[in-house]
């Protein structure tokens, strides 16, 4: 069966609320969206992604939802389950439209009940094992601080500066790990705004999804001890240009080649070559995907556009 994803249609891209760092500018007025640069750059992901194989659904653009077209955060499938997130307010809204959308893809769609906020797959990250064993999964489970969103002044020009906090509460927990048991969770604190998700820094690839790309500096120091314990000899660490450009907002798929299944890595277009160069010699073959207006005016790049629903 193909991978299936779902892909938000950005007709209507709009920065509405600008709650995170990189949809304002230096004076905290919103960006304007470039729709025409937005759409252009959807369709090459959307095209990239159907040559590879990959089944392709879109949520239509929702006038009063501009958030939906990063539907990363919607929730996560689990089985035959899907949980979803309990978005930020500004964002609420999107959850009728991902229950409707995905309950008719035939998973079971249930309210994650922990009622603290939590953004899906963006925060609740699954990796593999060199032995392929599934009973060896690990999810990786990013948080931090929820703020209300507030300017706070400052010595500096401007005098004053934004706070936006980070978008899933430690408090979810033993909510997850319910749902993985007897599965391993790996709990990880943020520490930037600009990284104000876990797939911002970390994405786990490679043939049994066992190499993480990692965006140390995003974690909290504590958790990045426990991060390089657990995995250290299977981390690409990320340089400070490549964690800014969104490396690890990246996506997976297989590639049926040979009688083989051959892991293709979409990933942000300008990154080091050396960091493609990489991946490339762990058996993976990098492809590199314009998504900066996404970036640049939203703050999210590849997998933040998708929802990864695996095999239906």
């Amino acid at each position: 069966m193909p991978q299936t994803v779902l892909l938000g249609d950005p007709s209507l891209f709009r920065i509405k609320a600008g709650g995170n760092p990189h949809t304002r500018d230096l004076w905290g007025r919103r960006k304007q969206v470039d729709r025409s640069k937005a759409l252009a750059q959807w369709k090459g992901l959307k095209s990239a992604l159907e040559s590879h194989g990959v089944k392709v659904h879109v949520l239509p653009p929702v006038e009063e939802q501009p958030g939906s077209v990063f539907p990363a955060n919607a929730g996560f499938r689990y089985g035959r389950n899907f949980y979803l997130s309990n978005l930020n307010p500004a964002r609420a809204g999107e959850r009728a439209y991902y229950r409707r959308i995905i309950g008719s893809l035939g998973l079971t769609v249930l309210d994650l009940w922990s009622g603290y906020p939590f953004e899906g797959e963006a925060d609740f990250i699954p990796v593999g094992d060199p032995s392929d064993d599934p009973e060896k999964t690990v999810y990786l489970f990013t948080y931090g601080w929820i703020e209300e969103q507030r300017t706070s002044f400052r010595w500096g020009i401007p005098p004053y500066r934004r706070i936006y906090g980070f978008r899933s509460d430690r408090r979810n927990r033993s909510t997850l790990e319910s749902i993985i048991r007897p599965l391993e969770l790996l709990p990880l604190r943020l520490v930037q705004e600009a990284h104000y998700h876990g797939d911002t820094v970390l994405y786990s690839f490679g043939p049994h999804r066992e190499y993480l790309l990692a965006y140390l500096e995003g974690l909290a120091p504590e958790g990045r001890r426990a991060f390089m314990d657990r995995f250290g000899d299977r981390v690409i660490p990320l340089s400070g240009l490549d964690g800014a450009q969104f490396a690890a907002n990246s996506f997976q798929v297989f590639v049926p080649r040979s009688g083989e299944r051959v892991p293709v890595l979409f990933m942000p277009d300008g990154l080091t070559q050396g960091l493609y160069e990489k991946v490339r010699s762990l058996g993976v073959i990098p492809c590199p995907v314009d998504v900066s207006e996404f970036l640049e005016k939203g703050g999210g790049a590849v997998k933040c556009m998708l929802l990864d629903l695996g095999e239906l």
